[in-house]
């Protein structure tokens, strides 16, 4: 019963993290050191009309801007960090 009630605590704290590392998105498997840097990515996304560009982060294994779109609107964007194409965008309300 000991053993039981553990393995089910431990199986609940698992879950969540497993279900987080899903989110992360993925652009390559290429390392680090061959990414374009981050003013290249954000010259990129500044050429495909954004602007106001805040930040420039690394997540999962893309590159993701938060700025506006060139209506204005906040936006998330995951660029590809090996070609510095444009992934899969998320609005930000």
């Amino acid at each position: 019963m000991k053993y039981s009630l553990l393995a089910v605590a431990f199986a609940t704290l698992m879950v969540p993290s497993v279900a987080f590392a899903e989110d992360e998105p993925t652009c390559t498997d290429k390392p680090q050191a061959e990414w374009l840097t981050k003013d290249a990515v954000k010259a990129k996304a500044e050429a495909a009309g954004y602007h106001d560009i805040k930040q420039v982060k690394i997540e999962g294994s893309c590159y993701e801007i938060y700025g506006f779109d060139k209506d204005g609107k906040k936006a998330e964007v995951v660029f590809n960090p090996i070609t510095g194409e444009e992934g899969d965008n998320e609005a930000a309300n």
